[in-house]
């Protein structure tokens, strides 16, 4: 069997000292992420980290810093993440249009994304 990690963006949207997150469906049940996605063939990590914050969110952003690289492996079906993690700035607001598996976008601050721990998509979403 061939290893194969997937590579994804994720986008920390901050804006009056609360972050940008996603509620989304993911395998039958609801779950709050960063605005996040897989890098597309020909696409700079930047353009994918931008892209999927727009399409997620409607938000136009600004990346401001890269945060860091991070692993995660699914544990229900072992497939191996590596995350791009970028710091943006929000521009503006540009569509109420969001992808098909986007229930909402809501700015939270962090002891309310700490509070929905059990409902975060992954760890990920409180290391990055």
């Amino acid at each position: 069997m061939t290893w194969t990690p997937h590579a994804t963006v994720a986008t920390l949207v901050e804006r009056d000292g609360k972050l940008l997150l996603v509620e989304e469906r993911s395998h039958g049940k609801t779950v709050f992420n960063q605005p996040a996605g897989h890098i597309e063939q020909g696409e700079s990590i930047q353009e994918a980290a931008i892209r999927e914050t727009l399409e997620e969110t409607g938000w136009r952003v600004k990346l401001t810093g890269f945060i860091g690289l991070y692993t995660y492996t699914a544990p229900q079906n072992g497939v191996c993440y590596y995350r791009f993690c970028f710091a943006a700035e929000a521009l503006e607001k540009e569509s109420d249009k969001l992808d098909k598996d986007i229930i909402a976008a809501h700015w939270l601050s962090m002891d309310e994304i700490r509070a929905l721990e059990d409902k975060l998509r992954s760890p990920l979403v409180l290391k990055c």
